[in-house]
C-alpha cells in the first residue's frame, strides 16, 4: 500500500477540523455571547446570570452575557435572527416573544420560523392580587363583586399585551367578566398604582410582588400555575375556583434557525445538568423562578401551542404596540 507523503499527512488534521461533523463534536471552541434581550436587573437578566456561568463549568468554554434591551426584546432578537447558525450566539428571552409577533407589525423576523428554542430555563407565575381595601378574600369573591358592578373595577398591568395584561384578560374571558383595563409604563409602575389603590387588582410574576405581600400592602387571591406553589403554599391556585384556568410564562434559550441539530443537542444537554444543580435550582426558587427544563422537541411544541394562546388573547384584548 503506497504512503501518504509526510505534507499530506500534516494537512489531514486541518481538513478534519473543516469537516462538518467536528464543529458538533468540539462545540464550543471559544466563547459564546448570550443576548439577553432585555436590560440588567430583569427576571431574564437574573435567571441568566445564574444558569450560564454554571454553564460556562459544564461546557469548558465561556458563555458571556451581553444585554441588549428595547422593543419589548425585540430588538434583541432582531439581532439574533441576523447571526450566524453557529452555536456562537444564543438568546434568552421570556414568553414576550411570542406575543410580540401580535403586539408589533413590522418586526423584521419571524418569530417561529427564524428561531430554534433549546430549552425553556426557568417558569414564571402570576398571582392575582388586590388593594387591601377591596371587599374580597378569595377568586371567587372577586368574580361575584365583578359580576354585581360591570364596568367598575379597574385592573392594572405592565402594559397592553404583557404577561399581566393577557393572564387576567384569560381569566376575564373565562369567567365572563366586566372590568377595565389600566395599562402602565411597566411592571414596577403597575405594582405601585395597585399599592396606591389607582388600580383595584393586577396580576403579576410572583417575585416582584413578594414583599408587598408579605408587608400586607396588597392581598393576594390566587396564583396562575394548575396548582399552588410552595413560594406562596396559602394562596389558592385561580384554577380552584375557575376550573381549567392555567397561564404561566417562562423564560427559555434560543439559537437562529439553521444551528446544527448535534449543537442544540449539546446545549441542551449542558443546560439541562446546569439546571438539575441544586445550587442552581435554590438560587433560582429564591427568585420565584422555579427552573424548568424541556427537550427542543417539547418546547417546540409548547412554542406552538403557546404562539396560538397569545395570538387569541391579543385579538381579544385588541393590543397593538405600532
Amino acid at each position: 500500500m503506497k504512503q501518504l507523503p509526510r505534507a499530506a499527512l500534516c494537512v489531514l488534521p486541518a481538513m478534519l477540523l473543516c469537516s462538518p461533523s467536528v464543529p458538533a463534536q468540539s462545540y464550543p471552541i471559544k466563547p459564546v455571547r448570550v443576548i439577553v434581550v432585555y436590560p440588567p436587573g430583569g427576571s431574564n437578566d437574573l435567571a441568566a446570570r445564574i444558569v450560564f456561568p454554571k454553564l460556562s463549568e459544564v461546557m469548558g468554554q465561556q458563555f458571556v452575557i451581553e444585554n441588549r434591551g428595547g422593543a419589548a426584546g425585540s430588538l434583541g432578537a432582531s439581532l439574533v435572527a441576523k447571526s450566524p447558525p453557529d452555536g456562537y450566539t444564543v438568546m434568552v428571552h421570556s414568553a414576550s416573544h411570542l406575543a410580540n409577533a401580535f403586539l408589533y407589525k413590522n418586526l423584521s423576523y419571524d418569530t417561529l420560523k427564524d428561531f430554534i428554542g433549546v430549552t425553556t430555563l426557568i417558569r414564571q407565575v402570576g398571582v392575582l392580587v388586590v388593594h387591601p381595601s377591596m371587599p374580597v378574600k378569595s377568586i371567587g369573591q372577586l368574580i361575584s363583586l365583578a359580576k354585581k358592578r360591570p364596568g367598575e373595577i379597574l385592573y392594572g398591568s405592565a402594559g397592553g399585551g404583557s404577561g399581566g395584561h393577557l393572564m387576567m384578560a384569560q381569566l376575564i374571558s373565562m369567567a365572563a367578566l366586566n372590568m377595565v383595563h389600566v395599562p402602565y409604563r411597566g411592571g414596577g409602575p403597575s405594582i405601585t398604582a395597585t399599592i396606591a389603590g389607582e388600580a383595584q387588582a393586577l396580576i403579576t410574576i410572583i417575585g416582584p410582588v413578594s414583599a408587598h405581600i408579605h408587608a400586607k400592602r396588597v392581598r393576594p387571591l390566587g396564583v396562575t400555575s394548575a396548582a399552588r406553589v410552595k413560594q406562596l403554599a396559602q394562596v389558592p391556585a385561580i384554577a380552584e375556583a375557575v376550573p381549567g384556568y392555567e397561564f404561566t410564562a417562562w423564560v427559555a434559550s434560543f439559537v437562529p434557525a439553521g444551528t446544527p441539530k448535534a449543537i442544540v443537542d449539546q446545549l441542551n444537554a449542558g443546560l439541562k445538568k446546569v439546571l438539575s444543580d441544586p445550587a442552581v435550582s435554590e438560587r433560582l426558587s429564591g427568585l420565584t423562578a422555579d427552573p424548568q427544563y424541556a427537550t427542543p422537541e417539547e418546547f417546540a411544541r409548547r412554542l406552538q401551542s403557546d404562539y396560538a394562546r397569545y395570538e387569541r388573547l391579543t385579538a381579544m384584548t385588541g393590543a397593538k404596540v405600532n
